[in-house]
């Protein structure tokens, strides 16, 4: 029997821990498969996408920067992707679709929000407007949070998601450090604090004592900021929680098996970081 493959598709991608929380869940459930890094340039979008239709590859994650500019390529959008025009998911479909899925938005409310009591009356910050901020946006809107604001450095791009929610509220970049001291809950949806890249320019010192701060971020496991803020005795999450879930979502989708997430596993990912 051929193996199966699957893999992630991005640029960078060699950071990536996908392959061995993949290849851990392939062994556990006995399938014969491999999980690949697929590091190409936007042109090579569509040969990635053939090869699925093709069945030489049974699907694909998506990450940055592709997670919009692979839509073209596909026939259908499912649920999450839909709804924030994001995909990190691709498979074939019983009819032999082309679908693309958003496991991201999953992986955020499982990982985190569903730990944030009385969440209808909360206030929530997004800090950045990128590839996973649509993502983060609708889990926070699903998990009762109405009240969301978005900033990030180039204005621009934060209007162009307010087309697509309309209920956010835009923020200038040059507030962000007073800003923060009005919400309840803040999202770091940029790179900034990622291993081997720039981080904020201050500490977050001007926070409410009831902060939940969630950092999309798992490489280092505590950036900066999140230092910082646990030592503040600050509610914080990083991104490897996130990760594992939207990892969990995407395995079941593509193998219709609904993988544990178990410490031995956890172990094995925090000893790859």
């Amino acid at each position: 029997m051929n193996k199966k493959i699957f893999g992630i598709v991005g640029n960078p991608v060699d950071h990536s821990l996908s392959p061995i929380l993949h290849k851990y869940w392939f062994k556990k459930y006995n399938i014969n498969a491999t999980y690949e890094l697929f590091q190409i340039d936007e042109k090579n979008l569509k040969s990635i996408a053939d090869k699925i239709r093709n069945k030489e590859i049974v699907g694909v994650n998506v990450t940055l920067p592709f997670k919009q500019k692979i839509i073209p390529f596909l026939d259908n959008l499912i649920n999450d992707a839909k709804s924030t025009n994001s995909v990190n998911t691709i498979l074939l479909d019983d009819s032999g679709a082309l679908v693309g899925e958003n496991s991201d938005v999953f992986g955020l409310q499982a990982a985190y929000l569903k730990e944030i009591p009385d969440a209808q009356n909360k206030k929530a910050l997004v800090i950045g407007s990128g590839g996973v901020a649509p993502s983060v946006i609708l889990s926070l809107q699903k998990s009762k949070i109405h009240n969301i604001s978005i900033i990030n450095r180039t204005y621009e791009k934060s209007l162009f998601l307010k087309k697509k929610f309309n209920f956010l509220n835009v923020l200038e970049w040059k507030l962000l450090q007073t800003e923060i001291a009005k919400f309840d809950v803040i999202v770091n949806a940029t790179s900034l604090g990622l291993k081997n890249s720039k981080d904020f320019e201050f500490e977050f010192e001007n926070v409410k004592n009831n902060l939940v701060f969630i950092d999309t971020i798992y490489n280092p496991l505590e950036t900066k900021t999140v230092k910082f803020l646990k030592e503040k005795k600050i509610k914080t999450f990083n991104g490897l929680d996130m990760f594992i879930y939207q990892g969990q979502k995407s395995f079941y989708l593509w193998n219709k098996i609904n993988p544990e997430i178990d410490q031995e596993l956890i172990n094995l990912l925090i000893s790859k970081l």
